[in-house]
């Protein structure tokens, strides 16, 4: 199964052969630092909401109930279902989730193993940008080589009321979706020092599932490791094909996994390699989009 360090695995229960999902789109409170809120929008009480986890072949129901106060839908980043399931309103048939009600998205899972995401296709601009997206990954019921699979997703926000270069204090921040420049930068909606380290130990085959939506890019980059990338947008890449690399850029709406031999013990820094990226509103030290993985001793 997938770890994704920070945030739940969604839940299901089976009817009928079917498995039966439900998500809650409704206001957050974000904890991002200790003490330190971000007042934004996401799923069953989470930024990003909790990953979602099938095997090709499933039938799924996911019931998507908004408890916001605008309608809202969502897309399946990246999936093949049928047009009217595709969550976005304004040019399918799919409807339009006014607040108070609900609607069920169902279709069977045809996409090859792989790493997607869901997020709104209403009122874009402003939805996703208050952190309306999660993680939805196609795992492989054959896979016997890989030790280790995380999923991180990279998310930016603009914090009202802080001082740039000025330390952030705990608090409740509101947003601003509209904005295009970025104080504060998230892995799985927290900041560095908050982020969870990734565990691994020597001689594991670690799989790192990276995915962005909102407006920037991220160069994520590995220290003290090689990986090879394995699949993009959830698409697998033949083996000839693969090219070794230590950093790949995550354009929004982009997601690749990539693999790595756990061949090198230490604290491993991997990290968006923009710089005002790994930072906490640009303060001294390090923050933002930065994680660890650790070797187990």
């Amino acid at each position: 199964m997938v770890i994704t360090p920070d945030i739940p695995t969604l839940k299901y229960t089976i009817e009928n052969g079917i498995k039966c999902f439900k998500l809650v789109a409704e206001p957050v409170n974000q904890e991002i630092l200790p003490g330190v809120f971000i007042k934004g929008w996401g799923y069953n009480g989470s930024i990003p909401g909790p990953t979602i986890q099938v095997y090709p072949g499933d039938y799924v129901n996911i019931r998507v109930i908004n408890h916001l106060s605008e309608a809202t839908s969502i897309h399946w980043h990246g999936l093949n279902v049928p047009n009217v399931m595709d969550g976005v309103p304004d040019v399918e048939p799919s409807p339009r989730i006014e607040p108070g009600y609900y609607f069920d998205y169902h279709f069977r899972i045809t996409n090859p193993p792989g790493t997607h995401m869901y997020h709104s296709h209403v009122n874009v601009a402003k939805q996703d940008m208050l952190g309306l997206l999660g993680g939805f990954v196609i795992l492989n019921p054959h896979e016997r080589n890989v030790n280790k699979d995380y999923l991180l997703l990279m998310q930016e926000w603009s914090l009202i009321g802080l001082d740039k270069g000025k330390k952030v204090e705990p608090g409740q921040y509101n947003l601003k979706p509209f904005a295009m420049d970025f104080n504060m930068f998230t892995i799985n909606g927290k900041s560095f020092p908050s982020t969870t380290p990734m565990p691994v130990e020597y001689d594991d085959i670690v799989r790192l599932r990276l995915g962005a939506i909102q407006i920037n890019h991220h160069p994520m980059h590995i220290h003290g490791h090689q990986f090879l990338v394995e699949k993009a947008d959830g698409n697998p890449i033949a083996d000839n094909d693969r090219i070794l690399k230590n950093t790949i850029l995550v354009a929004a709406g982009e997601t690749w996994d990539v693999l790595f031999k756990a061949n090198n013990p230490g604290i491993w820094p991997f990290h968006c390699h923009i710089s005002h990226h790994v930072s906490n509103n640009f303060t001294d030290g390090t923050g933002g989009m930065f994680t660890t993985l650790v070797y187990k001793l």
